[in-house]
Formats: structure tokens, C-alpha cells, sequence
């Protein structure tokens, strides 16, 4: 391990200052047509925007990870560094769009230079990246992340349930591997309450 990845403690050591969390982006719209359609953020119907829900929760996020007043809760951290997975052609923008807001607070440029199908190359830099790093992904591709990490324990689910928007998978460095965590994000009415949230994911439901 380099050591830009330490940092010294109150007691002299150096402790390592590594931590990633993994959410899925925000509310999408979903078929059959009919169902909420995506916006944009003028406002107009946009099939690879969040729905309104889904802005609503991004805006949500701001003071789940970065609240005007105190600290996040004692699992998650401040981010550094935020990722959102790539669009291109004019396809789905949505992981940008969720952390868009956040970024914002935080004075943070979004780093979007990986697209799903990169999380190899995505997970080797985080992992070495000092500090908290959020990333904002895809959920049929948000289980190949922590696979690329190695060691993980307790082993995360199999993969991301698709019609969950309210869970954070945390990872955190423990010995030769990491440490893995989840927690429910309880922002809107309809958000799960923890320990219900995490039996669902566990369960891959």
C-alpha cells in the first residue's frame, strides 16, 4: 500500500483513509409506458433522465452525505471523490444526474471517465485512491465492483436488486482485504426500514 492512501492518527500511527460506497443512481422510469417518465433538468420529458422521484432523492442524498449541520451517519463518510458511470451517445445519464446535486455541495467534479463494463479498471483506482469515494452506478452492473476488490467479508449479495434505489453498500479496509457494509438510505416514505432493507438485498429480492 503507497502511502497516499494513509493518514496519521491522533496517536501517531498512520491509519488508512480508504473508503468506497456504492449506490445505485436514483428513480428511472420503468415499463410499461405509462409508468413516471424521466425529465431533464429543464424540465422536459427525457426517457434517459431520472423521474421526478428520482430528483427528489438526489437532492436527498446531499444531506444524507454532506448535512449543512454535523457529520453523516457513523457508517458512511463525506466524500472526496464522486464517480457516476459514463453516457454516451445520449443514453443513460442518470448515475451523473443522482450525484449531480451532491458534487455540487461539495465543490466536487464528478469523475465519469468509466462506463459499465469498466469496473475492472474502475476498482483499481478507487482502491488505491485515499479518502471516502462514492460512486453512483448502474445496478445490473453495481455486484462486478466489490468482485473486483478480492477479499471482501462478509460476502456482498450476488448482485443488485433491480427494483431497489434505497440501499448503500460500504467497503472498508480490513488487513489484506475489505470489509463489507450495508445500510438502508431511508429518504423518501417509500424507502425500506433497516434491518427489513438488508434482508431484502440479502436476499436478493
Amino acid at each position: 500500500m503507497t502511502d497516499g492512501v494513509r493518514g496519521s492518527g491522533g496517536d501517531g500511527q498512520f491509519a488508512d483513509t480508504r473508503m468506497i460506497m456504492l449506490i445505485r443512481h436514483a428513480e428511472k422510469p420503468l415499463h410499461p409506458s405509462g409508468s413516471p417518465h424521466g425529465v431533464n433538468p429543464e424540465g422536459l420529458e427525457d426517457p434517459h433522465s431520472l423521474t421526478v422521484t428520482g430528483w427528489i432523492r438526489a437532492g436527498a442524498l446531499v444531506e444524507l452525505f454532506a448535512p449543512s449541520r454535523g457529520d453523516p451517519p457513523a457508517e458512511l463518510r463525506r466524500p472526496d471523490t464522486i464517480y457516476a458511470s459514463a453516457h454516451a451517445g445520449g443514453h443513460s445519464k442518470r448515475s451523473m444526474q443522482t450525484v449531480s446535486p451532491l458534487a455540487a455541495r461539495l465543490g466536487l467534479k464528478v469523475v465519469k471517465r468509466y462506463a459499465a463494463g469498466d469496473e475492472g479498471h474502475l476498482t483499481k483506482e478507487v482502491s488505491a485512491r485515499p479518502g471516502a469515494t462514492l460512486i453512483a452506478w448502474h445496478h445490473e452492473a453495481l455486484h462486478k465492483i466489490p468482485h473486483h476488490l478480492g477479499n471482501v467479508e462478509p460476502l456482498p449479495p450476488l448482485y443488485w436488486p433491480p427494483d431497489r434505489f434505497d440501499v448503500i453498500w460500504t467497503f472498508t479496509p480490513d488487513g489484506d482485504g475489505w470489509r463489507f457494509g450495508q445500510m438502508p438510505q431511508l429518504l423518501l416514505p417509500g424507502d425500506l426500514p433497516y434491518p427489513i432493507a438488508a434482508c431484502l438485498t440479502m436476499a436478493g429480492t
